[in-house]
């Protein structure tokens, strides 16, 4: 399983929209996790990674992470797809977006079928879905293995689940503080401690590093 992975930090919240691409002998495989804004950049992303979307995914259904969704499915036709628990956040994302005081964008068709434990084809392997509640009822993660060519380790696009020494709020609505931190410690902290963490803001981190330096959750 081979991939390569681009991090796009998007908008004023500087969120970290995720470019996963493999090229193999059926073709260019091309995903894209957390259409938060900017489609234009997104698309354009997109087109030099192979021109076709296979699939549309959300960590989480937070205005920053899929507010420009429908742009993108405009384009490509795609679902975006969530975590039916996030289902109402990003069905009254305008009104939030508004409360904000951020430019409503519309509302994207979505496909709320990711629950723990699926698998999403790719790179002739598969992404694993672990659901990770407590910034956000639905929020899941998306854990990459190794590489097969042993060029790096493996990967976990955790949303705002976890932050590079620090972790996700949990004074939205929906968000708890106990939750997250068994998210954290069952599972991310379980996965490899070379594992890489892409985090929804800011920079990457590992789960090693985190489990000995966090100061709110430790390892």
């Amino acid at each position: 399983m081979d991939w390569k992975i681009e991090v796009m930090p998007v908008g004023p919240l500087q969120m970290n929209a995720v470019l996963l691409t493999s090229h193999g002998p059926e073709g260019t495989e091309v995903i894209l996790i957390d259409p938060g804004e900017e489609p234009e950049r997104l698309l354009t992303a997109v087109k030099k990674a192979g021109g076709k979307l296979d699939h549309l995914l959300a960590t989480h259904g937070h205005f920053d992470h899929v507010g420009a969704a429908a742009a993108v499915q405009a384009v490509h036709g795609l679902p975006l797809i969530c975590h039916e628990k996030d289902l109402p956040l990003i069905e009254q994302m305008q009104e939030i977006q508004a409360a904000y005081g951020f430019t409503a964008t519309p509302v994207p068709e979505c496909r709320a079928d990711l629950q723990d434990g699926a698998t999403i084809p790719f790179a002739g392997g598969s992404i694993e879905v672990r659901h990770v509640p407590g910034h956000s009822p639905g929020q899941v993660m998306f854990v990459l293995p190794a590489t097969a060519s042993g060029q790096g380790p493996g990967c976990a696009i955790v949303g705002d689940c976890l932050f590079a020494g620090s972790i996700g709020r949990t004074d939205l609505p929906g968000g708890d503080f106990a939750t997250l931190e068994k998210s954290i410690r069952e599972r991310i902290y379980t996965l490899p401690d070379d594992t890489v963490i892409v985090c929804g803001h800011g920079p990457d981190t590992t789960v090693g590093r985190e489990k000995a330096t966090n100061p709110f959750v430790r390892g």
